[in-house]
């Protein structure tokens, strides 16, 4: 996939769940008290952010969403903070204030960014049956103009047995994705959703199952899968996350975090980053890499915190072109095996071809438009045989190598494949593309390839070229002065 200034455009989520007020205390510690073996906290200072439901909500504004939340609070002052930072971040807060509960809220005292105490301040019972009919109202109303829904359980009573059936139910009907964020034992209660995100701990404890080691963990997501019917996406923190559908492939993929600076809130930004590039129509291997990368921006900051499109396109585009080019070059043996790998996950293929002898702007727009239809992008490149017997024996200007090694070097192309024929067909067969992308200076019936990837499924693109630009041009052009 072809990253830009945005990966998404503006969609509208809903959010339902529990909503907490995240305090932090900081400050250091010299010395122990005289009055008890305890340590003394110089205080220094104090920062509050919404945590949470409330953070998913504020990870989803942070992309570009729109957002309805929809939560539990008090009729307190930590409701009010809460409700006034929701919305200075452009969150419409859809709360339901209860005269028996406080708002949740959890404080946390630091040292040097370090946790020495948490104090949390809640009521964990479900919410009283008339509470109960007025989320479910508040969020049934908001479902009609949803593109997902989230229900962010943290097990402190707003998503009660009633409201996840009632709120599953008519998500379902209405056609809108659910996303479950799960901390319950038993995930039966959330059957009929379209993903679960659980982290190790809390699958293990939802199947009885280990969830230490590749093998158990599958199992573990297996007997999920019976329960509820969902896709399990499982976030394993060190290790990373991976994603088991119904049916299908799994996809592992490793952590993306460098260094590990709190974990609190990942789950959060994982969920948010995942539902909203799914409803945005990016396919599920893609998505899944994209929350990836903010689970690994996120865990490298300090405190419940979120990510941007920005940050992620930028994490995203260091690690390809941390991709040497001469290991995007590769022979059809190699290219085939990446082939398949890219198809276990889900990734769309695009191929297009051509000499490239003098890359000018027309082969540039042509390669950056082909990259907007796929996730990853496979260029055929003729042989310097083949370039001789179709231009010329002045042609190639440059040597294969060379015409190769450029290729490689633009941030557009994922591998570069050569060809001897005079044709790019038999590659086309054998690596199969889900597109097949040329100029528009061509019509359908005149590319190469066309029939066959139409055939097997695939779709062909003719892409605009930027007009006046030629290498055959340039070639005379050169060779008049």
């Amino acid at each position: 996939m072809e990253l830009s200034g945005e990966i998404f455009a503006t969609r509208r989520i809903i959010i339902v769940g529990d909503v907490v007020l995240d305090g932090y205390a900081s400050g250091t510690v010299e010395r122990i008290s005289p009055e008890a073996p305890v340590p003394i906290l110089h205080h220094m200072s104090n920062q509050e952010v919404p945590g949470g439901a409330a953070n998913v909500a504020m990870n989803i504004a942070a992309l570009g969403g729109s957002v309805g939340l929809v939560g539990v609070v008090g009729t307190d002052e930590e409701a009010k903070r809460l409700e006034t930072m929701l919305t200075e971040s452009g969150i419409e807060t859809h709360f339901i204030r209860s005269a028996e509960r406080p708002t949740t809220s959890k404080l946390r005292i630091l040292v040097s960014n370090h946790q020495m105490l948490r104090i949390d301040r809640e009521e964990v019972s479900d919410i009283n049956p008339d509470d109960e009919d007025r989320v479910i109202v508040a969020a049934t109303e908001l479902l009609a103009a949803a593109d997902a829904i989230i229900l962010s359980d943290y097990r402190k009573g707003c998503l009660t047995d009633k409201v996840l059936q009632e709120l599953i139910d008519a998500a379902v009907a209405a056609g809108v994705p659910v996303f479950i964020d799960p901390k319950r034992k038993d995930f039966r209660k959330y059957r009929g959703a379209t993903y679960l995100t659980p982290n190790r701990s809390e699958l293990a404890a939802a199947t009885g199952m280990a969830c230490d080691g590749d093998d158990s963990c599958r199992l573990a997501a297996e007997q999920a899968i019976e329960q509820t019917g969902a896709t399990i996406l499982l976030t394993r923190s060190e290790r990373g996350m991976v994603l088991f559908p119904p049916r299908g492939q799994e996809i592992w993929l490793p952590t993306e975090a460098k260094e590990v600076f709190d974990v609190s809130g990942a789950g959060d930004s994982v969920i948010a980053t995942f539902a909203y590039a799914l409803a945005n129509g990016t396919p599920v291997a893609q998505a899944l890499r994209i929350a990836n990368c903010a689970a690994g921006i996120v865990i490298g900051k300090a405190g419940t915190a979120t990510t941007t499109q920005a940050e992620i396109i930028a994490v995203m585009e260091r690690e390809h072109a941390d991709v040497a080019p001469a290991n995007r070059i590769a022979d059809l043996t190699s290219a085939l095996r990446l082939r398949a790998e890219w198809k276990a996950e889900k990734l769309l293929v695009g191929f297009t071809n051509g000499c490239f002898d003098l890359l000018h702007p027309g082969h540039i727009a042509l390669l950056r438009e082909a990259a907007q239809e796929c996730d990853r992008l496979i260029v055929g490149l003729n042989s310097d045989a083949s370039v001789r017997r179709l231009k010329g024996a002045s042609r190639p200007v440059q040597d294969e190598n060379a015409r190769a090694d450029v290729m490689a070097s633009i941030r557009h192309v994922d591998l570069v494949v050569l060809f001897e024929d005079d044709t790019p067909q038999k590659l086309i067969e054998a690596l199969r593309p889900d597109f097949l992308i040329k100029g528009s200076d061509y019509e359908i019936d005149e590319i190469v390839g066309a029939d066959f990837v139409m055939t097997h499924g695939g779709k062909v693109k003719r892409v605009n070229l930027k007009p006046g630009h030629s290498t055959t041009n340039l070639v005379a052009k050169s060779q008049s002065q």
